[in-house]
């Protein structure tokens, strides 16, 4: 009986051990991912270790000396460029592996091998976005220069020299979680990052909601109501500034320019709290008597986080910044010489295009008066426990066709018949601009290095220690007629093809002008004298005017003066909307609970803090308000999606037309509802709704805990690797922009002279293992409103108390 029992447990430990160590299907191997000797156990760290140690690493030409500081922040000093780059690669794989291969595995269609058939219509929507197509084309353009091409090379040389050294204990979690092993690095993975974030920054689009609008409404009351230039504004380029250029012929408009919509899409609209803030204060008005450059861009709050920290030392530049996992060089940053920081420009460089194939074979297009050839792009997408799903990608000379007619899409509405002409498409060397800007010294360089920049278009500000300071929305900008792309277009006629480039040089830009600042936050680059279509609608100005109106009055700024100015939780939007809503309140409508808000609103210093409760009401309020005044006049029906204008244009008929009929809910039947009704309807919902969730006034209602910022894990629904319920002010239009997933991604600010000095933090750490004590750790600085000082190191011997390791690369 006990030999019985004995064979028994055998079997049964050999089924357990069997069992968890294959995979079933998606679901990965378990026993590995418990496993004492390889699984999660393995992936613990403790701080830094003050010492010295050597690894010998294939691939590297000389030695290479990396100092490791108190925040895990690693300073590079190399021999030649080469080597930095290839340090740069080594280094940032060893914190950020599976952030960096993830991220391109997203960009590249290819989730569905790491978590199976959940992910395939993901995939396949990227690959018919042209995400491949367009990684290919930009690894072509930097391929044409030697410089890109050393640089890109070197850096995957050193991602591999690190992916070779490891053994599966030393995965990081997330591939034991997922069950599978990182996969040698590519150069191509490189222009997928690069992709990923012109996606993120240059793929939203509203061309069929417009659309439909202007089929309901005509032209006229189309263009009243979505304006080509906003009632309120503060443009980047300061208004009156003069043009030193001739400009180029541009496109005249076609006669005929409506497109038939019939069958189209609801493409995803750019998000709101994706933005950015950057300035510069010019040496008139600092105290130093130097310039500062700030810059925080608004990013999805994430983890491992976004961004990456390093300096770069080699005889050629010493630059410190943040980089971008995956990226070669700095991509926000300074040296001892310059500073710059960059905002997303929410350029027009995404447009549809109806296409007419000549019969249901689709090998043929129609365009300019004759049939032209279909190509077609097979996509092979491996699917993890499934067979390999073959997808056919037609392409026109506008670019893919998204998805074909009659097939099922990703998302509702999403095109079916429509092809997309991206800028994300095009060849490019941006990562050219990065490598010339981290050498750069004068106002010159720096306008050579954004000549080279394509996608996705920023607002760079610059400084330097001569004492200059610019800013330039700068892009590769297509050559439109006015408006072209604010609907759809017809794919036929060729007159709606992008007719060129507007010349680099032509982009806007100032320099040293006479306020002695320049700021963006996202909102219109030019007043309407510049002669070029770039967008006709960009962010609401709230942000950019509070910054510009903070800038002007301050005197003798100083870095803590722009660190306060960083987490500006001002809301300038309810300071312009409540004075205009309360007097059409009627407050005898109102209960008890809806007149406790009322005070509240009415007591409130417009200070967008966590333990503000008139700052989540005016919030919902906001948003009750359009959609009582605009849902009826603008029904979104499922194969009719159509827009809202936006906040400004809202406050503009309220107070310049308080009789206009859009008060008026067509829905009623016998009444016509007026501004007052509108308004204080509005704010009895706001209250009722906001009670029934969160009961009686009190602090279930304070803004940071109604808002709930949450950093997050890449891998949705990892709560324990992730930061929730964030204690921080501020939020949408507010300068601090801190939402509920959107923020502050990184925090710098830069004050140029003889010894240049800098700050800066972001929400997570360096290193992307949650079991490292340098995951989160500067969470808490970030949430606070305050900064690092930066360690800028001149060389491998210098002494520094914040030096606490050091790691030599040996060949």
């Amino acid at each position: 009986m006990k030999i019985a029992k004995a064979v028994l447990c055998l079997l049964l430990a050999l089924g357990v051990t069997i069992t968890l160590n294959q995979s079933w299907g998606s679901i990965p191997a378990l026993g590995r991912l418990l496993s004492p000797f390889e699984g999660f156990w393995q992936n613990a760290e403790t701080a830094n270790q003050v010492g010295e140690r050597t690894v010998t690493v294939q691939g590297a030409r000389e030695e290479v000396t990396v100092l490791y500081d108190d925040l895990h922040v690693p300073h590079i000093f190399a021999k030649n460029d080469y080597d930095a780059y290839f340090t740069q690669g080594y280094i940032t794989a060893r914190d950020r592996l599976w952030q960096m291969e993830f991220q391109t595995h997203a960009a590249a269609g290819r989730v569905s091998e790491l978590v199976g058939e959940r992910a395939l219509e993901l995939d396949r929507y990227n690959r018919r976005l042209g995400m491949a197509y367009g990684a290919e084309k930009s690894l072509a353009g930097m391929a044409k220069d030697p410089v890109s091409k050393q640089v890109i090379e070197a850096y995957t040389a050193g991602i591999n020299a690190y992916i070779r050294q490891l053994k599966p204990a030393d995965y990081p979690l997330e591939y034991k979680l997922l069950g599978y092993a990182p996969e040698p690095w590519t150069p191509i993975k490189v222009a997928f990052l690069l992709k990923q974030m012109t996606q993120t920054l240059a793929a939203g689009a509203d061309d069929l909601m417009m659309t439909n609008v202007r089929n309901l409404l005509g032209p006229a009351l189309t263009a009243s109501l979505f304006p080509d230039y906003p009632f309120q504004e503060d443009p980047i380029i300061p208004p009156g500034t003069r043009w030193d250029f001739s400009p180029v012929k541009i496109p005249p408009i076609p006669k005929d320019v409506e497109t038939d919509s019939s069958v189209a899409l609801n493409w995803q609209p750019h998000d709101p709290a994706i933005g950015s803030n950057n300035w510069a204060v010019g040496a008139q008005k600092t105290a130093s008597g130097y310039p500062i450059l700030a810059n925080d861009p608004h990013l999805t709050l994430s983890l491992p986080s976004i961004w990456y920290q390093i300096q770069l030392v080699t005889p050629t530049m010493n630059v410190y910044g943040v980089s971008l996992p995956g990226s070669p060089a700095v991509i926000i940053g300074f040296n001892k010489d310059v500073a710059w920081g960059v905002t997303n420009v929410g350029a027009d460089v995404l447009d549809f295009y109806k296409i007419r194939f000549r019969d249901n074979r689709r090998q043929e297009y129609w365009h300019d008066g004759r049939w032209k050839p279909v190509r077609r792009r097979v996509e092979v997408i491996k699917v993890k426990g499934k067979p390999d799903v073959a997808d056919t990608v037609l392409y026109t000379h506008h670019g893919p066709v998204v998805y074909q007619p009659n097939e099922k899409p990703f998302r509702d509405n999403i095109p079916t018949g429509y092809a997309v002409r991206w800028i994300a498409h095009e060849a490019d060397n941006s990562l050219k601009t990065f490598y010339l800007l981290n050498r750069a010294k004068t106002y010159d360089d720096y306008v050579t290095a954004l000549s080279h920049y394509v996608a996705p278009a920023q607002n760079f500000v610059f400084a330097n220690a001569s004492k200059d300071i610019a800013i330039s929305p700068n892009g590769r900008f297509p050559l439109k007629w006015r408006d072209q792309g604010k609907f759809l277009l017809d794919g036929a006629n060729p007159a709606h093809d992008w007719q060129g480039w507007i010349p680099a040089a032509q982009n806007p830009r100032v320099k040293n002008p006479p306020r002695n600042f320049v700021s963006s936050a996202n909102q219109f680059p030019t007043d309407p004298t510049y002669p070029y279509y770039i967008n006709w609608e960009f962010e609401t100005s709230e942000r950019g005017t509070r910054i510009n109106q903070r800038l002007a009055a301050m005197q003798r700024v100083t870095v803590d003066s722009l660190r306060r100015l960083q987490n500006d939780i001002y809301n300038l939007r309810a300071a312009r909307f409540l004075p205009v809503l309360l007097p059409r309140l009627r407050e005898n409508d109102l209960t008890d609970s809806q007149k406790q808000a009322l005070t509240l609103i009415r007591q409130w210093n417009y200070q967008q803090d966590t333990a503000s409760v008139a700052g989540t009401v005016f919030t919902n309020w906001i948003s009750r308000l359009q959609d009582a005044i605009w849902a009826d006049d603008f029904p979104d029906a499922e194969n009719r999606p159509m827009r809202f204008p936006n906040v400004d244009r809202t406050l503009q008929l309220l107070t310049e037309e308080p009789t206009a009929r859009w008060f008026d809910d067509s829905r009623t039947q016998n009444r016509t509802e007026t501004i007052g009704d509108v308004v204080t309807g509005s704010f009895r919902a706001t209250v009722d709704s906001l009670t029934k969730q969160y009961g009686a006034i009190g602090k279930s209602w304070f803004w940071g805990s109604y808002k709930g910022t949450a950093v997050r894990h890449l891998i949705p629904g990892l709560d324990a690797f992730s930061a929730l319920n964030v204690q921080i002010g501020g939020g949408s239009a507010i300068v601090n922009a801190a939402g509920r997933r959107a923020g502050p991604s990184w925090r710098m600010i830069v004050q140029t002279g003889p010894e240049v000095q800098a700050y800066g933090v972001y929400p997570g750490g360096q290193s992307g293992n949650p079991g490292s004590p340098y995951y989160l750790n500067m969470l808490e600085t970030w949430r606070k409103g305050e900064l690092y000082e930066l360690l800028y190191l001149q060389s491998p011997t210098e002494s520094n108390a914040r030096v606490k390791s050091s790691l030599k690369l040996t060949h």
